[in-house]
């Protein structure tokens, strides 16, 4: 009967990549993704506790909040400890994730914090003019035209996406607040600035819990012969998205679609949505 027994084991999530961003080459995290894997794993194990690996330069707030939320509710209705380990970075959307976590290890290397809120863009309106181009929009409201990266900016347009990047800001920051308590170091003026820090620092403004690594944390709390074992996201990347059949950009011909990269307007896109992910690795110099 003893060579039956099953070890204990804790059962590890690993969050990788940007958030609520996907090309067919990189799948993006997102609720959607993600809520099966969730689910399973903090179902799969009798121990109290589910760990989760993060590694992502953030992206959408509505996505990382929505997945936060689902990791905490889970973790009540089933009575779970959640450990987080940062792994390359944890900034910006990755670390609202991480404050899911009852603790927060990280890297000495990791890169955590950034807790903002960033919109990027181009304006070009001179560009077109030189090629003598006329942009042609037509609305039916007032605004609905607004940001448009082919029209001079409007101070009033600026106006009205800083207020709302403080709205979205502040909810941000009173999750972290909320999840860290009195842990954080709230005397500092460039806690919630959007400033990112090494691990080491990180630790001395309360952001996370200390350094360490997974393996060496979960047997030092659950005992020396704790296992770890991976819970699938599903992210199949390029050829779990030939299975399924270029996913909901196709361009549907009968049974044989033809797959939305291969498409010019969707490939353009893809590039896109690529270089836009690249951006936010490349804030942290990765």
């Amino acid at each position: 009967m003893r060579f039956f027994r099953r070890r204990d084991f804790i059962p590890v999530l690993r969050l990788s990549g940007p958030i609520g961003m996907a090309t067919p080459l990189r799948p993006g995290l997102g609720l959607a993704s993600l809520a099966g894997p969730l689910e399973r794993a903090f179902k799969m194990s009798k121990l109290p506790a589910v760990a989760i690996a993060i590694n992502s330069p953030g992206g959408s707030p509505v996505q990382s909040n929505l997945i936060f939320n689902r990791i905490r509710q889970l973790a009540d209705e089933h009575k779970k400890r959640v450990h987080v380990f940062c792994e390359d970075v944890a900034a910006s959307g990755g670390y609202f994730i991480a404050v899911a976590g009852d603790e927060i290890y990280a890297d000495p290397s990791s890169i955590v914090g950034s807790i903002g809120v960033i919109s990027q863009g181009f304006g070009f309106e001179k560009a077109i003019e030189k090629l003598g181009i006329d942009r042609r929009v037509y609305t039916s409201g007032t605004n609905k035209g607004s940001l448009d990266p082919f029209s001079p900016e409007k101070a009033d347009d600026v106006v009205r996406l800083k207020a709302l990047q403080a709205d979205v800001h502040e909810v941000f920051r009173g999750v972290v607040q909320a999840r860290r308590g009195n842990k954080l170091k709230t005397d500092d003026p460039d806690l919630f600035s959007g400033a990112f820090w090494s691990a080491k620092r990180a630790v001395d403004l309360g952001l996370i819990d200390g350094i360490g690594d997974m393996r060496s944390r979960m047997r030092e709390i659950y005992g020396p012969k704790v296992e770890l074992r991976a819970v699938p996201t599903g992210k199949g990347g390029l050829l779990s998205w030939f299975r399924r059949g270029g996913g909901a950009g196709e361009i549907g011909l009968g049974s044989g679609a033809i797959p939305a990269w291969l498409d010019g307007q969707s490939l353009a896109g893809d590039v896109l949505s690529t270089l836009e992910a690249r951006s936010l690795w490349a804030r942290f110099g990765l």
